[in-house]
């Protein structure tokens, strides 16, 4: 059986974090497409086992919560009885530390109340202490976040509320109307109302939508599988806290958070994965050839 080398697998997986689709890393790579969709699924889910090592006990103050929409298979309104329940709209919930700009916690599925749960739960495991908690005004956060949290966390709402434009193009399609009114909230504990906002984890949508093919809007590179779209948020979740310098910040979300000292490359990042828990930079910096760059 033909297997990539760990500089081809880079490459590979470069691509794939960058925003090209399957078929453009094909031709960037002269790799099939069926090897490249493996080599990303295999490398995205143990990049979920890799960030569940990683993100734990972390003290982090402020956190902000969004949800982004994607579609599996076909879009919502196209869906039949007898289609697959995976199908149709999926929803990426995104826990965001807004000063250090990682991503704590993620989860895709539908945007309901059992997810909404699990998601919640996920995020109240790796984080200590009382942060103060925003999120938007989702029916299903408030009482989740009382059941997963009770009173220990300062938790608000920012509830928007928009006048709707009809879709009159597609360059309107996807935009909302006019905002005529923010109402804050605070939920639980005493989190001060100028401090509620889901700014940076609505900036972390976009961030996502350039950098991961599956969720680019209005063409045909959306998942066709619930588990490919899963494994390419891990992915993606992964590239964006260990790999890639955050402007803002000028060094890596993990950095910011002390899980790290320098900047990963994407071999470090394949090698930690299939690897399991990292090793130390020091043992790691040894063993492994230098590429990307030479870091």
């Amino acid at each position: 059986m033909n297997r990539l080398s760990l500089d081809q697998q880079a490459t590979v997986i470069a691509a794939l974090t960058e925003g090209c689709s399957i078929r453009a890393t094909e031709r960037l790579t002269g790799f099939h497409r069926d090897t490249i969709m493996r080599l990303g699924v295999r490398i995205g889910r143990k990049c979920a086992h890799l960030h569940d090592a990683m993100m734990r006990d972390l003290n982090v103050g402020q956190i902000q919560m969004d949800e982004l929409w994607a579609y599996i298979g076909k879009k919502q309104k196209r869906l039949k009885p007898e289609d697959d329940p995976s199908k149709g709209d999926c929803y990426t919930f995104i826990a965001m530390d807004a000063i250090g700009k990682a991503i704590i916690s993620y989860r895709s599925g539908k945007r309901d109340w059992s997810n909404t749960g699990e998601f919640l739960a996920d995020l109240r495991m790796r984080v200590l202490g009382t942060p103060m908690i925003s999120s938007d005004g989702f029916v299903a956060y408030e009482e989740m976040m009382r059941v997963t949290w009770g009173e220990t966390c300062h938790y608000g709402q920012i509830i928007k509320n928009y006048v709707g434009e009809p879709p009159i193009d597609a360059a309107r399609r996807y935009s909302p109307g006019a905002l005529v009114a923010i109402e804050r909230k605070v939920v639980t504990g005493a989190m001060p109302k100028f401090m509620i906002g889901t700014s940076h984890a609505e900036r972390q949508n976009l961030s996502v939508r350039m950098a991961s093919r599956r969720f680019t809007r209005l063409t045909n590179g959306f998942s066709k599988k619930a588990e490919n779209h899963a494994a390419a948020v891990s992915l993606y979740v992964a590239h964006y806290n260990l790999c890639r310098v955050h402007e803002t910040i000028r060094q890596t979300p993990a950095m910011a958070l002390g899980l790290t000292d320098h900047p990963w490359s994407i071999g470090e990042l394949i090698d930690a994965a299939l690897r399991g828990l990292p090793e130390e930079p020091s043992e790691r910096r040894k063993r492994l050839r230098v590429i990307d760059g030479g870091r």
